[in-house]
């Protein structure tokens, strides 16, 4: 058994993080990575996927944006490519092909981390295998038809792979109408099933959403500073689209696609997926907070003379629709969220949810962080750039705890 300090799990964007802030306080460690460097990023995105944040904030630490296009968004080829050069470049100590078996406590403080490429005896552990690991799907999807195509987004990669029927989106937030756009484009009949979403224009008065929201000093907003701690960090993914053209994609848009926009999907009865009523609440409320947020940005905008733009309109609510036939050859995504895959560590780490209890990324068990979740710290713990501040920040608390022992 190998010993090391500091035993990190995942080499994708959190791991490679934490890996470069312990390097630079000389904190000997290893980077434990099922497959190889951004594997996540390299085999369960599809083909035409971009980042939904601006070049200048999809950068790690001592690594800003190298390219001539701060505003634009990289692919998720251009992605890795980052990924491989900054963990060259920080020397990260990769160990690939190791994915993790157990994590397992010691009565000295110290942890024993078993790999199927071999173990490791530390003092610390972080987990940064990130918030997106194995689909969230609901039960109903048991009750459907065996001749009905059913996939998560992660298993997703281009229209032309999927069967040739007709097309049920389920859920809303960035990756369903991602992916209900693009199969729209190419002539397919799509429906899109909506649930609680978040709406927001891609840009706004000459100016990306997100750097509106930087201003604004949404994204530094704490996680003591919410009143639902709980609640923000199952709050679903901006409904948002990066494009060169830098274009809107929300349910009016789909809409003037031919994508047909039911309720949220609630059952199944023989070969009909049912739906709630609700999706005029639902929109409503997504209006009413995007107005909001519009309201702020208005403030700021009028006050420095900038060009007024037309708001978007409150999105088109069409006929309540209570079921739709699912006839052989038909395809349902699931794009109904993912949750952390953690199988080697202790369920008493673990909520009801199959999320990692923690603090800040302090987990519960003394010598335990985790990184790369959801308002870890902050609102912008979900993009690359808040993994990178955290990662800063929770290196700091990491290698203070290792100086206590």
């Amino acid at each position: 058994m190998d010993t090391t300090s500091v035993v990190v799990i995942g080499a994708g964007p959190a791991g490679l993080a934490m890996s470069r802030c312990l390097g630079e306080r000389s904190v000997d460690h290893v980077v434990l990575e099922r497959a190889d460097v951004a594997n996540s990023w390299r085999t369960e995105r599809w083909d035409s996927l971009r980042l939904l944040t601006p070049n200048w904030m999809s950068c790690l630490p001592g690594a800003p944006h190298e390219g001539v296009d701060a505003d634009g968004y990289l692919t998720a080829r251009e992605f890795v490519d980052y990924l491989d050069r900054y963990a060259r470049r920080s020397a990260a100590p990769v160990v690939s092909g190791a994915a993790v078996q157990h994590v397992r406590m010691r009565g000295d403080r110290r942890f024993d981390v078993v790999s199927c490429a071999g173990s490791w005896r530390c003092r610390a552990v972080v987990v940064a295998t990130g918030a997106c690991g194995t689909p969230r799907v609901p039960a109903i999807a048991a009750r459907l038809p065996p001749d009905v195509h059913q996939l998560a987004p992660m298993h997703y990669r281009r229209p032309d792979l999927l069967p040739d029927g007709p097309v049920l989106v389920v859920g809303a937030s960035a990756s369903g109408v991602q992916i209900a756009d693009e199969l729209a484009r190419t002539g397919r009949r799509v429906t899109i099933a909506v649930g609680a979403h978040a709406r927001l224009p891609r840009t706004y008065r000459g100016r990306d959403i997100h750097e509106w929201m930087r201003i604004l000093g949404l994204l530094d907003t704490t996680a003591g500073e919410v009143e639902d701690l709980t609640k923000a960090r199952r709050w679903p993914s901006l409904q948002l689209i990066g494009t060169p053209e830098r274009r809107t994609l929300d349910l009016d848009a789909l809409q003037a696609e031919g994508v047909e926009v039911v309720g949220r999907a609630v059952g199944v009865l023989g070969d009909r997926i049912q739906f709630a009523g609700s999706l005029a609440n639902v929109c409503a409320d997504a209006d009413l907070k995007m107005f909001r947020l519009l309201d702020q940005i208005d403030v700021i905008a009028d006050a420095t003379g900038m060009p007024c733009q037309e708001r978007p309109a409150r999105t088109s609510v069409p006929e309540p629709r209570t079921d739709v036939r699912l006839a052989p050859g038909s395809t349902v995504v699931w794009a109904t969220g993912l949750r952390p895959d953690v199988p080697f560590l202790d369920a008493s780490l673990l909520d009801a949810r199959g999320a990692i209890l923690h603090d800040g990324g302090v987990m519960h068990e003394p010598g335990m962080f985790v990184l790369g979740q959801p308002f870890l710290r902050r609102r912008s713990s979900t993009f690359i750039d808040g993994i990178g501040r955290d990662a800063i920040e929770l290196g700091e608390v990491v290698v203070r705890d290792l100086g206590h022992w």
